[in-house]
């Protein structure tokens, strides 16, 4: 029953990665080369491009690296602060975002 459940993962992770690296393509050859006068990509091309794409903005790690850790790290940190910091960080970044004054940045730094 396992090695069903294996071989049907594999098929379909196959099938979603021709699917993807298609309309990959067929995206690019419509838009690219009416766009930007670029060149037109064949589906080796395509999938060799999605591939460099993975690489350059995630790099080879998993989820369990890169943003996902950090945002599980200030995930921690706002839950380890109290209710008077927490309404403290908020304001200051209410503050912050609204277009005022950010003489209060290194408050914020010290209390993160």
């Amino acid at each position: 029953m396992k090695k069903i459940w294996i071989v049907k993962m594999v098929l379909f992770a196959s099938a979603a990665l021709i699917v993807l690296t298609a309309v990959f393509m067929w995206l690019w050859n419509w838009l690219v080369p009416e766009i930007f006068n670029g060149p037109f990509l064949s589906f080796w091309q395509a999938g060799g491009l999605l591939l460099l794409t993975r690489i350059l903005f995630r790099g080879f790690s998993g989820m369990k690296d890169g943003k996902h850790r950090k945002w599980n790290e200030w995930k921690d940190k706002c839950d380890k602060m109290s209710p008077e910091e927490r309404e403290k960080i908020r304001t200051l970044w209410k503050k912050r975002c609204g277009g005022m004054d950010c003489s209060d940045e290194k408050e914020v730094n010290k209390t993160l």
